[in-house]
């Protein structure tokens, strides 16, 4: 089973990338999805992530809001809540990937946001980057809700710069100019993965 990683700083197009993947019938590992679910009620994270941060479980899930307000601005807390989910996420995905490697599927994808941030473009047989311009990017991370200048700020410097992710990548889909683009660049990475 050959294994593509998805990545892509915020508000690149990943999520629209991921989709096409799925619509092109390659199942999609969404890391996201993973840590939403972790965090939900009755997720496996609530518990240790409650007994971390106080004040942060509502109704026997974890508020991500608050979450968010206790951990982004402190790099110590930020590392103490990656120590406890990036574990469990890791479960999450290799169950995936054993899932379907049981079932002989040809290829599946990784769609990780912090993919090289984290080293897992090991684990991948080929990396697919989304990549758009630095001002649609803007636009579409300021459309979100919730989402400020400050707090965009902070999450791109976390995130390795999209000029190093798209050298770093095997393809690059670049979005912002249509699906057809983008689609093109997902079909490539396909047929690159046999």
């Amino acid at each position: 089973m050959k294994t593509i990683g998805l990545t892509g700083s915020i508000a690149m197009g990943k999520s629209t990338a991921a989709r096409l993947f799925g619509r092109l019938g390659v199942p999609v590992y969404d890391a996201d999805a993973a840590i939403h679910a972790l965090l939900a009620k009755g997720g496996a994270g609530v518990s240790p992530v409650a007994k971390a941060f106080a004040g942060v479980e509502t109704n026997g899930a974890i508020d991500r809001a608050k979450l968010g307000r206790t951990v982004f601005a402190d790099p110590a807390a930020l590392a103490r809540l990656e120590a406890i989910l990036h574990p469990l996420a890791a479960r999450a995905r290799d169950a995936f990937l054993a899932r379907h490697r049981r079932s002989r599927t040809k290829r599946v994808v990784l769609d990780v946001p912090l993919l090289f941030e984290t080293g897992g473009e090991r684990r991948c047989d080929l990396v697919v980057v989304v990549s758009a311009s630095a001002t649609i990017q803007r636009q579409r991370a300021l459309a979100r809700p919730g989402m400020t200048r400050e707090k965009l700020a902070g999450i791109l410097a976390r995130q390795m710069p999209d000029a190093r992710k798209r050298r770093r990548g095997d393809v690059v889909a670049v979005t912002g100019l249509g699906l057809l683009p983008t689609l093109r660049a997902l079909k490539r990475a396909v047929r690159l993965t046999g």
